[in-house]
């Protein structure tokens, strides 16, 4: 599940916990800032204030940084990889907060379905049509079993939601990807991890810098993340996806975006 960090993770060197000093020099050396062009800055202590998290994130660069912390450092590691998609989910926040303030004790629609992708999002990418209005109809067992090699071969998953590369590292029952899903050409699949991560990244800021995109959480549907081929041991046989708790049927999604690019989200188990 964890394999597109790989790559960024190797650049921890050392057997314990990369200290704030390193992961900065990390940032700054990749270059990573905000939608406003500010330099991502790690930021221990802060003090909030009035000022919403994304508001300082945004304005002034600041992140939010606990040292030995594992949703953290992931959230650190997304930045690394999706720079772009995660500078254009804080840029629609800012832009929601500021157009249309959240209700008293919530967010408003736009930043809750803006939230939950950030934390538990999954990039879907696949040249199949088909495979992709599968997932729009919950049909997971001839999605992940019957048309397993199709998948497979044909569809990509990266998890973006630091929560969810948190939760990764002890896998439950019931656990949940929720997904903006992109048609790609069957020429994506030639091209390097490092170049498709690349493309990912530039087709999911290209998709939520719509401001008609992730209008509420029904535009990510529950989807189970360890039916995913490969994921999990367990699924290696069809009755796997016999169990109708896990592998709910559900509504259809209306699409995000068009032909290119629609959302979608589902239901995860561990």
């Amino acid at each position: 599940m964890l394999s597109h960090l790989r790559n960024t993770a190797r650049l921890l060197a050392g057997g314990d916990w990369p200290g704030i000093s390193l992961l900065q020099q990390m940032l700054d050396q990749a270059g990573v800032c905000t939608a406003s062009g500010i330099p991502l800055r790690l930021a221990h202590n802060v003090s909030a204030g009035d000022e919403p998290y994304e508001i300082r994130l945004y304005s002034r660069g600041e992140l939010e940084f606990r040292e030995r912390n594992w949703h953290d450092l992931f959230n650190v590691l997304i930045w690394l990889t999706f720079p772009r998609a995660k500078a254009q989910l804080n840029a629609r926040h800012y832009g929601a907060f500021a157009n249309v303030p959240a209700a008293p004790g919530g967010r408003g629609p736009v930043r809750d379905a803006l939230t939950l992708f950030d934390e538990d999002g999954l990039i879907v990418l696949s040249a199949h049509p088909g495979l992709l209005q599968m997932i729009r109809n919950f049909e997971w067992k001839p999605l992940f079993w019957e048309r397993r090699s199709e998948t497979r071969a044909g569809t990509l998953f990266l998890p973006f939601g630091h929560a969810m590369c948190e939760k990764a590292l002890a896998p439950y029952r019931g656990m949940t990807g929720r997904s903006l899903l992109v048609q790609v050409e069957s020429a994506y699949f030639d091209l390097s991890p490092t170049e498709q991560i690349k493309m990912a990244d530039g087709r999911v800021a290209q998709l939520l810098a719509d401001a008609g995109a992730l209008q509420g959480t029904r535009d990510l549907a529950p989807v189970p993340v360890l039916g995913i081929p490969g994921w999990c041991a367990d699924n290696e046989c069809a009755e796997y996806y016999d169990d109708s708790r896990y592998f709910r049927p559900g509504r259809s999604e209306r699409p995000l975006g068009g032909s290119a690019a629609t959302g979608t989200a589902m239901k995860g188990r561990g």
